[in-house]
């Protein structure tokens, strides 16, 4: 089922959650058993993380250099139609631009077809280094999320890589993008990233999921900036309870976002991570008990695989 029809369909605010992959190497229980807990708050949906290929150089014998491409966390098609069938939730695969070309995106997207999924996240994800792709990967790849979005929709309608005319064969797949209450860092301001936002929504995206923020009045101020610029999808908010002291100095560097003061010297009085955790739990079951309050469509948590902050929240809130 799309993600779409899950947000039209319910009758209250849902609940969602996004996963990383297990490292290579690691087994696929270890993810169920994170997931395990989480399944009595019924997720019409869980998101899986795509993560870019990293380059490593290495030294030969001779004196000679290889380039190496090593992806740390593979699998995500695999990943979210085990999940699907282990616990009959829609998986929602998050698909990125760096590092892949757009004809191994139009192969992931022919396996997602074939395995029934029916929903992407599109998120133009790190940027890799000009060095680090080859010259034809260079030209032949998405550069932005709205390029990666036009590609799934000419998919959508039977329109594949390299090909003029469109095919009967054709997919249907639910589009999720990324939205950034504080802007994305990379835009000179928010309105002029509210204007890339819109032409997202209006290449083919189906609702919105925000960037992590920790305080609401951003998010509603998002919500009423978005709406007047003539979005009109749903916007899902994302939340992530602080877990470690070092949260408030790495996620602000990380992914550009404020810790508001009073959470901030609520941390610091904490004399060790547990209680950092409890205290990051408190401030999202008030982040979400408010925003279900103002019938927001969905409460998406990002539980980067640790699931224990996540069910105290859900216990308290749904």
């Amino acid at each position: 089922m799309k993600v779409i029809d899950h947000i039209n369909n319910a009758k209250k605010t849902l609940f969602s959650l996004e996963v990383l992959p297990p490292q290579k190497g690691k087994k696929l229980e270890d993810l169920f058993n994170i997931l395990d807990p989480l399944m009595e708050f019924k997720p019409p949906f869980i998101d899986v993380t795509y993560h870019r290929e990293e380059i490593q150089y290495k030294k030969n014998a001779d004196g000679t250099i290889n380039r190496v491409p090593l992806r740390k966390r593979p699998g995500t098609v695999g990943i979210c139609a085990a999940i699907q069938n282990k616990y009959k939730v829609d998986a929602v695969p998050h698909l990125i631009c760096g590092g892949f070309t757009k004809e191994e995106t139009e192969d992931a997207l022919f396996s997602l077809y074939y395995l029934g999924l029916e929903n992407v996240m599109i998120l133009k994800g790190d940027e890799m280094g000009k060095s680090d792709y080859h010259i034809e990967d260079r030209v032949n790849r998405n550069v932005y999320a709205i390029d990666l979005v036009d590609q799934v929709q000419k998919m959508n309608n039977g329109v594949f890589c390299h090909e003029e005319t469109a095919y009967e064969m054709h997919s249907d797949f639910c589009i999720g993008v990324a939205g950034y209450p504080e802007k994305h860092f990379e835009a000179p301001n928010l309105n002029s990233d509210l204007r890339f936002l819109k032409a997202k929504v209006d290449a083919g995206a189906d609702y919105i999921v925000t960037q992590m923020f920790f305080d609401n009045a951003k998010y509603f101020e998002f919500v009423n900036k978005c709406r007047a610029a003539g979005i009109t999808v749903p916007i899902i908010p994302g939340l992530k309870p602080l877990t470690v002291k070092r949260h408030i100095n790495v996620l602000p560097s990380m992914f550009h976002i404020d810790i508001p003061d009073d959470l901030s010297k609520e941390v610091e009085k904490c004399k060790d991570n547990k209680a950092v955790k409890q205290v990051g739990i408190e401030w999202a079951i008030q982040q979400s008990k408010e925003l279900m309050a103002a019938n927001v469509p969905c409460l998406h948590y990002y539980t980067m695989s640790r699931s224990e902050a996540t069910v105290a929240i859900a216990k308290e809130v749904f």
